[in-house]
């Protein structure tokens, strides 16, 4: 049973009450205060104040402070008038109990209020931050938009600046054969009317001269100096025609761009999403953006709408299968990295690096969950891709000391 204090002190004016209560010993953290429209209590074990208040108080204005050994009231009076007493006299047991169910429920009614405003201020947060995103994003798309366009302004001057030179350069050439033709026929007008004044010698010795300058050939000027530009065929792969599999690289290609053509947007509940909503590109680029900041929940949220539009690409489950590991989730991360590797074919050069993440994922969530012999065998899986990575070699040699530890010892 508790102590009731009675060692309390008050005074009053018109308008508020002021009551000390001392802590007899008792530490402030230990306290706790209970103040209703009627109804006053603290509870410092093993002692208990409690006061069936003489008349209403305005509990969202009244206040207590502890501090000094001592807890200080500074109640406020609904009305201002003069009490005859701190507390109500000759009260039954049945209206006391009342009195303190009606405060105790006032009590957690506020609370649950608190936490429902608590909520709603956390809701708006969130959809703050997410607009403050998305403002982001429209910012840097339109920055990136403004590069291309002044790029392409850019190119497309140069081209014509490179056409009206080549322009230049044909007239010029064409002006020059001219020149030349027009000379040619001057020397040829020249040398017939000096042959019908002259004498026969000197008419076969002028034969002689012409045929010889006529069998003399005319050069065209020299050709301008220029640079060819040579294009190759250009592959996606980077492999040597002789060392790839050209079928089974086509074959992926293939596959990526019907997943990429396979957009469902006749799927329900996504008529109100933008047409960028609408891209599962651009949702996982967004999702990379979350997960980059730390928001791995977000980032599976974007994820699972773009896997709705469109679940034949394995860029987006080996993504969430990242997500998932990092929120502990290590069935999903499993499942999603299985996936991956599922649409993750033909093994092909292109795809290399995709699967050794599908297979060290789905490696690390089998040794969370002390699987070790089946995560060995992704880590395996990853070494046969790429033989050379050191850091999954030495992951690897751990899961066979922890294997080999785990096994009981044979005499």
């Amino acid at each position: 049973m508790p102590i009731i204090a009675n060692d309390y002190t008050w005074e009053q004016s018109e308008n508020d009450v002021y009551i000390s209560v001392p802590l007899k010993g008792t530490k402030a953290s230990g306290s706790n205060v209970l103040c209703s429209e009627s109804y006053l209590k603290v509870n410092f074990p093993p002692f208990l104040f409690e006061a069936f208040l003489f008349a209403p108080i305005d509990d969202s204005t009244s206040s207590a402070k502890i501090g000094n050994g001592v807890i200080l009231f500074n109640l406020h009076k609904k009305e201002p008038a003069v009490w005859d007493a701190l507390t109500l006299a000759h009260m039954e047991k049945e209206e006391m109990q009342k009195i303190r169910e009606n405060a105790v429920a006032k009590e957690q009614e506020k609370a649950q209020e608190e936490t429902k405003a608590k909520a709603e201020r956390k809701r708006e947060n969130e959809k703050y931050s997410l607009e403050v995103t998305m403002k982001i994003d429209e910012v840097e798309r339109k920055r990136i938009e403004d590069v291309k366009e002044e790029e392409r302004k850019k190119a497309t001057e140069e081209l014509e600046k490179w056409k009206e030179k080549q322009r230049i350069q044909k007239l010029n050439e064409m002006i020059q054969k001219k020149q030349i033709r027009q000379e040619n026929e001057r020397n040829k007008a020249l040398h017939t009317g000096s042959l019908k004044h002259c004498s026969t010698a000197t008419t076969v010795q002028n034969d002689r001269t012409i045929n010889v300058k006529q069998k003399e050939k005319i050069l065209p000027p020299t050709r301008s100096t220029g640079c060819i530009q040579i294009q190759f065929t250009p592959r996606v792969f980077p492999t040597a025609l002789r060392e790839s599999r050209v079928a089974e690289e086509e074959e992926w290609l293939h596959k990526q761009a019907e997943a990429r053509r396979a957009t469902n947007t006749v799927d329900l509940g996504l008529e109100d999403l933008t047409e960028e909503e609408k891209n599962p590109e651009w949702l996982k680029d967004k999702g990379n953006k979350l997960f980059a900041a730390g928001d791995y929940l977000a980032a599976v949220n974007a994820l699972n709408l773009a896997i709705r539009l469109n679940n034949k690409i394995p860029g987006l489950y080996l993504n969430r299968s990242a997500c998932h590991l990092k929120l502990r989730n290590l069935h999903k991360t499993i499942e999603d990295s299985s996936k991956a590797l599922e649409l993750l074919t033909p093994p092909v050069p292109g795809n290399a690096s995709a699967r050794i993440k599908a297979h060290v994922r789905r490696g690390t969530a089998f040794c969370e969950l002390e699987l070790y012999v089946e995560g060995l065998q992704d880590y395996e899986a990853a070494l046969k891709i790429d033989p050379t990575n050191q850091n999954m070699k030495s992951d690897a040699e751990k899961i066979r000391r922890v294997i080999q530890s785990s096994l009981p010892d044979i005499e």
